[in-house]
């Protein structure tokens, strides 16, 4: 088996294992030993401790996994699970006494049923005290809506389909609610949430090939390992083995809840072949219009959007705040850097009147700030915005791809946290972007005109100087305009294409020694 199991100092352990799904229904798997415990009679054998589960278990099986021939997963979806409806599928709860962490600690686990667009399988293993129970699909451990299933469900014809995720509770907004917090489902697609917020953006394991001429390609965390927390913990602990037709890859995330929720990360990747278009620690959400393109869409709300910019602290210490604009083709940006400090997807308009959406409430969505925890070396920061028509399909994907290509055969480690907040962890005195408005110029019709809000609070009484470039066209038209009212400092300015196809604009406010903002940078396109 290709499991890593443990020596029991006793045969009581793997039965109180064996308990802790008895209740459930669900099937339990008796594992081997990897190591053999001391012969009887042996008296200067020494007891083995049990050696927990750990990220380096999973490592060697991506090892392995990685040195033969990829094999793509799926499941036949057969009996009641076959066609369902999206509304079908959502009408399928699990339930709350089959939770295998029910009556301890402050955590709640939900198993994910197949079905729909999440017909790959997913096994799950339980981790308890080092001892390693895989979890059989059991339809027992859901509810069906009657409503939906009129005629109930066929169980003696589902077999074991597999799962296609999990999400995980905590008192995260309430001591008395336990609120679903994070959600693993389909490819290696991950979200979460911090307090006060409603799920907006995603993460993921890895991204291979964004935005690429030869069509993207969508590893799969195939396998799971979540970890019992104790009672004191405040942290759930989820090993993943990822698998595709590119590489295998060992994951740890270490997830703690709160007002931020903070994925403390560490993933190893072992590349079948070389890859010089592998995406590290990908962000993905959705942009469809906001102020800056405003004018292209027919819609009684403001702005559509999940993110409204990719912001970046560069090894050099020099922030970016790059905001998202909405295209007609699609547009890949890199920024290239050494040993980023930090970069993410963020959502900064965060009042009501900047939506006037009262069902979707995207100012509550969260933002995602990705921190290396060691430097990565040379690289890009990847945008690619993807053009979209409406506000269902992710269209953004921010990564981090390393210079060098990664050579099949060997191993290659990151390490990072990463946090859905409201707001990215840099306390820096410096003025922050506010909001980028974009309009045709009253002054040429064949300009465009460009505001952008600064942050009054960070500026003394002396005006800043302003500092635009465009990497095509023409700047003119420039001024600087206090509004303290709005505790806002407005920089505006005209741009002239002048024959240029796409152009990047960026503007700082410098002052005596130094920048005084972060560096506003756009990206302008020919409609």
């Amino acid at each position: 088996m290709r499991r890593r199991e443990f020596v029991l100092s006793a045969g009581a352990a793997m039965t109180a294992a064996g308990a802790l799904f008895a209740s459930s229904g669900a099937a339990v798997a008796q594992e081997t030993p990897a190591i053999a415990p001391p012969a009887a009679g042996d008296e200067s054998a020494q007891p083995v401790e049990p050696r927990p589960f750990g990220f380096e278990d999973v490592a060697s099986i991506a090892r392995e996994l990685a040195a033969k021939p990829h094999e793509a997963r799926s499941a036949e979806l057969v009996g009641s699970f076959a066609n369902l409806s999206y509304d079908q599928y959502r009408g399928i709860r699990f339930r709350r006494e089959r939770d295998p962490w029910a009556g301890s600690g402050d955590f709640a686990l939900d198993l994910l049923p197949p079905g729909t667009i999440f017909d790959a399988p997913v096994d799950i293993s339980l981790v308890d005290e080092g001892v390693v129970i895989p979890v059989r699909f059991d339809p027992g451990m859901f509810e069906f809506d009657p409503q939906l299933f009129p005629d109930g469900i066929d169980e003696e014809t589902l077999g074991d389909m597999g799962w296609s995720g999990f999400r995980i509770r905590a008192p995260l907004n309430r001591p008395d609610v336990m609120d679903e917090f994070a959600v693993f489902q389909g490819a290696s697609y991950f979200r979460a949430v911090a307090r006060d917020t409603l799920y907006g953006l995603s993460a993921r394991g890895l991204a291979i090939g964004t935005g690429s001429p030869e069509g993207e390609e969508f590893p799969l965390f195939r396998e799971f390992w979540i970890h019992k927390p104790a009672d004191q913990d405040r942290s759930v602990l989820v090993h993943a083995l990822l698998d595709s037709r590119s590489v295998s890859g060992a994951f740890e995330f270490r997830i703690t809840p709160g007002a931020d929720t903070v994925f403390d990360t560490r993933l190893a990747l072992f590349p079948r072949q070389n890859m010089s278009n592998a995406g590290i620690a990908p962000l993905t959400s959705m942009y469809w219009f906001g102020p800056t393109d405003r004018s292209r869409v027919d819609d009684y709300r403001s702005a559509v959007h999940d993110s409204d910019g990719l912001q970046m602290l560069n090894g050099g210490e020099q922030r970016l705040w790059r905001v998202l604009s909405g295209h007609s083709t699609l547009q890949t940006s890199a920024f290239m850097d050494n040993d980023p400090l930090g970069f993410g997807l963020v959502q900064r308009a965060r009042d009501f009147d900047s939506y006037q959406d009262a069902e979707a409430r995207y100012e509550r969505r969260p933002s995602a700030w990705i921190a290396p925890h060691d430097g990565w070396g040379k690289g890009t920061v990847n945008l690619i915005e993807i053009p979209v028509q409406n506000e269902f399909n992710d269209n953004i994907v921010s990564f981090w791809q390393p210079a060098e290509p990664l050579q099949a055969g060997q191993r290659y480690d990151f390490s990072y946290l990463l946090s859905f907040t409201e707001e990215p962890p840099d306390s820096a005195p410096i003025s922050r972007v506010i909001e980028t408005m974009s309009g045709r110029s009253v002054n040429d019709p064949n300009a465009r005109t460009y505001v952008i809000d600064f942050d009054l609070r960070r500026f003394g009484t002396k005006d800043p100087v302003p500092v635009i470039r465009a990497s095509s066209g023409k700047v003119g038209d420039a001024y600087l305009l206090r509004l303290p009212e709005q505790g806002r400092m407005r920089l505006a300015f005209d741009y002239l294409p002048e024959g240029a196809k796409p152009a990047d604009l960026s503007a700082v406010l410098n002052g005596p020694e130094g920048p005084l903002s972060e560096t506003w940078i756009a990206r302008w396109t020919r409609e």
